[in-house]
């Protein structure tokens, strides 16, 4: 195991000498959201100077950076008398660049400082006509890499290679987080997105996680698995009943005809296993056109189907380690100890180490919130209810 820790500048600059004395570190690497990371130092003088607002904690493992982004927490100091010899312990939170992108909202008119975004209240962004990875890219491009204003900018932030994935998708955006509309493209095909360190760049990429269902198994028998949770409960919605036009520019002119509402009823095949159960959903505003509200019905069935939840925590073993035989977003196999078999998607990756104890790599596979990483599951479950009641306002 070799951890090595280095503060920059938020243009990639290298300020001081690496980070050593360390007595504990800790980072989540979470699929389509920030990383979660801490380290627990000396509290010396040069590196409470290095430890400020604005500055990046870039964590190398075995000379390949593991996470690098902003500091959220930089400095939460503790001396006590009785416990800590001097100078006391500093604990440094951080994640990865991807956090800087979810600070970001989708602007209707990109191209135009806030302030001079147009008075109409139902003009929205839309998308349509390219596949789910150029529509990523372009919100992300427009909104705070290379082709955005000036002053809304990443620095340093630039697109990564064209990766050819995702399937021609739709999305309209007005003034919402820009990694909701991400994952609201995203999660029709499945894909992944992050950030990632290169050189004196960050790389924003989107990617199709992989199906290793055959190739990563994880079961008490091979030692890599390390606790399992399973149930299964009914469904909440097997009818998702989406209610959209309505739209506030195409209201009547007196004397005209009204404006009307539009249906789409969107099923499951779950209630021919147990039954039907209906659900209103709200996309007033939108029509069905380019399928927005067919898509709005599928992603609420994604949340509202059988609740199969599986929660997991794997282990890396010699034969099976995360980052090389897979990664976030892919798809693999639990062999549970009752013998049944469920696949599920592998959702945060956890390096843990200390200088005594070496390093343990682990895996949450699943959506559940009996999961041990509960915040990483609440930004998942939360993320398809709010995608769910989306409307343009």
């Amino acid at each position: 195991m070799t951890i090595q820790l280095l503060v920059t500048d938020r243009n990639l600059n290298v300020l001081g000498d690496p980070l050593a004395g360390w007595t504990k570190v800790q980072c989540d690497l979470n699929f389509n959201a920030p990383a979660a990371g801490q380290v627990t130092l000396p509290a010396w003088p040069e590196y409470v100077e290095l430890l400020q607002p604005g500055n990046r904690m870039v964590l190398i493992r075995d000379n390949a950076i593991w996470c690098a982004g902003p500091l959220e927490e930089p400095q939460d100091y503790t001396w006590d008398l009785g416990q800590n010899a001097h100078p006391g312990t500093v604990t440094v939170t951080f994640t990865d660049d991807l956090a800087r992108v979810a600070g970001y909202l989708t602007y209707p008119n990109p191209a135009v400082a806030f302030s001079a975004q147009t008075t109409t209240s139902d003009v929205v962004r839309n998308l349509s006509g390219m596949n789910a990875e150029l529509i990523i890219r372009q919100l992300v491009n427009e909104n705070c890499g290379p082709g955005a204003l000036a002053a809304r900018r990443i620095e340093r932030l630039v697109l990564d290679a064209v990766a050819g994935v995702g399937t021609t998708r739709t999305i309209r955006t007005r003034f919402e987080p820009l990694l909701d509309a991400c994952r609201t493209v995203a999660i029709g095909d499945g894909l992944g997105f992050r950030t990632r360190q290169v050189g004196d760049e960050i790389r924003f990429g989107v990617y199709q996680p992989v199906d290793r269902t055959g190739s990563a198994r994880f079961s008490a028998g091979l030692g890599n698995l390390r606790s399992v949770r399973f149930t299964l409960g009914a469904p909440t919605a097997t009818a998702e009943l989406v209610q959209g036009g309505n739209d506030p520019k195409n209201q009547a002119a007196e004397g005209e005809p009204p404006n009307v509402r539009v249906y789409v009823e969107v099923n499951s095949g779950a209630a021919t296993d147990w039954y039907r159960v209906e659900k209103l959903l709200e996309q007033s505003g939108k029509d069905n056109t380019n399928g927005e509200l067919t898509q709005a019905g599928n992603l609420a069935l994604g949340e509202d189907n059988p609740q199969a939840s599986l929660a997991t925590v794997t282990v890396d073993t010699p034969d099976l380690q995360a980052g090389r035989d897979y990664g976030l977003g892919d798809r693999v196999t639990i062999a549970l100890p009752s013998g049944l078999e469920v696949t599920d998607v592998v959702r945060t990756i956890r390096l843990e180490a200390t200088p005594d104890e070496g390093e343990v790599v682990t895996s949450v596979v699943g959506n559940s919130d009996k999961t041990t990483t509960t915040a990483t599951v609440r930004v998942a479950r939360d993320l398809a209810r709010r995608v769910a009641r989306l409307e343009a306002r």
